[in-house]
């Protein structure tokens, strides 16, 4: 799902484009780095297995709309992030140097706390049906993080 793949870039020690905030509650993503380092886009894009179906940034945002993230406001002293270890490559820096900065939160994406994930569903008609009338949507994780 979305939300895993997503879970396991910001975890990623590989990935740069996509980081946790400095309160481990939200991500940052670097749109110019994401779309270089993940959908192909421009100079030095990687050559992979493609992660998303798409090449468009705005996609990227819808998915993540639909699956309940929200847009913060960056502000420079919300932009530090956590410290992770980072490869050599990267040399600790942690600023954004290749485009716009945007934060997403959603209430069920925490730093080491992959169990939320269940608690993220996509925003499909049945289920803002559902969450209009108080019940709650359920999905299933992946074996590997039962």
């Amino acid at each position: 799902t979305f939300p895993m793949k997503l879970w396991l870039l910001v975890n990623s020690p590989c990935v740069h484009s996509v980081r946790w905030d400095a309160r481990g509650e939200g991500v940052f993503i670097d749109q110019g780095l994401f779309e270089q380092e993940l959908l192909g886009v421009g100079p030095g894009a990687a050559e992979e297995e493609e992660l998303f179906k798409t090449k468009n940034f705005g996609s990227i945002v819808r998915q993540l709309n639909l699956y309940g993230f929200h847009k913060l406001t960056v502000s420079p002293a919300s932009s530090a992030v956590v410290s992770m270890p980072r490869s050599a490559t990267a040399g600790g820096d942690t600023s954004y140097p290749d485009g716009p900065l945007h934060h997403f939160w959603n209430p069920h994406f925490r730093y080491n706390r992959p169990d939320l994930l269940v608690k993220i569903k996509r925003l499909t008609k049945a289920n803002k049906e559902k969450l209009d009338a108080g019940l709650e949507v359920t999905s299933r994780l992946p074996d590997d993080f039962q």
